[in-house]
């Protein structure tokens, strides 16, 4: 029952479900202080706006593109191919992905919370093999709804676990395409101190071991919500691979999001410590 009135949902207009997604950011804004307090603290702190008028106003737009982040998921994962294949309506830049297929290494596309990141790889799935790397939800109802949404076109999905990074390698050595969420904290172990909008942030170590073992290209990769539910417009740009530390991965999160900063997901809570994992020494 669920299933099916998400897919009648989906046959509404995309900006009809953002015109819902801003009322259910603020409804969650105001809901919950603790979901409040991150998203406002770490917008402030991150020292993108530089007077408390840009800040607020900043703030405003950000509560209400969180919420379209929601609400455009029904589009997304549960509309028809034909109109899901239109939402990208324009991509710069993507002789780039072209020119890193014809060196046959694979490529590492890297994603971070900024706009709509499925639809990114629904994008890239159109058009070559894809394996996108994804956490379970702690909601475990959601998680079916969450992998046949994923999986379509040439995109499959590999759990954040061992078999799943085992399936990130494999696809590598074939020559083809991976996914990933650069900002996600990883697991203790799994990651480094670095710092990320002048903080340290637990980063992944992933993203970098991917790359040296399989020589592979690293494109990130964001697509920008455009106003008035106008589509998405997919952003790419080659990182210098020999160059790919946790420190430079984040500075290339970190200027990704400067050219769109109300559409980063600032209540992420990018800055905890991992259970097991030793706080940075500026925390001892």
């Amino acid at each position: 029952m669920l299933v099916a009135v998400l897919r009648l949902c989906a046959r509404l207009p995309l900006a009809w479900l953002h015109r819902a997604g801003a009322a259910l950011g603020w409804l969650a804004y105001w809901a919950s202080p603790t979901y409040a307090r991150r998203l406002k603290e770490n917008l402030y702190a991150s020292g993108i706006c530089k007077d408390e008028p840009r800040c607020r106003a900043l703030l405003r737009e950000a509560i209400a593109e969180t919420g379209k982040g929601v609400t455009e998921l029904i589009a997304i994962w549960f509309g028809k191919d034909e109109k899901v294949a239109r939402l990208v309506v324009e991509c710069e830049r993507w002789g780039i992905v072209e020119a890193a297929r014809a060196r046959g290494k694979g490529i590492i596309f890297l994603t971070p919370h900024l706009g709509c990141f499925e639809i990114s790889a629904l994008y890239g799935a159109q058009r070559l093999p894809l394996t996108v790397l994804y956490r379970p939800p702690k909601q475990s109802w959601l998680e079916p709804l969450m992998v046949a949404g994923r999986s379509r076109w040439q995109a499959r999905v590999a759990p954040a676990n061992l078999s799943g990074v085992r399936m990130l390698y494999k696809a590598l050595s074939r020559g083809q395409a991976v996914g990933l969420l650069p900002d996600q904290a990883p697991g203790a172990g799994e990651g480094v101190w670095a710092e990320f909008f002048g903080r340290p942030a637990y980063t992944m170590t992933l993203a970098r071991r991917l790359q040296q073992s399989s020589g592979a290209a690293v494109i990130m990769a964001f697509a920008e919500r455009l106003p008035e539910g106008r589509g998405y417009r997919l952003h790419l740009e080659e990182l210098p691979a020999d160059d790919l530390d946790e420190a430079a991965l984040n500075r290339a999160i970190e200027a990704q999001v400067r050219r769109c900063p109300a559409q980063y997901l600032w209540s992420y809570n990018r800055y905890k410590v991992p259970a097991g994992a030793s706080p940075p020494p500026e925390l001892y």
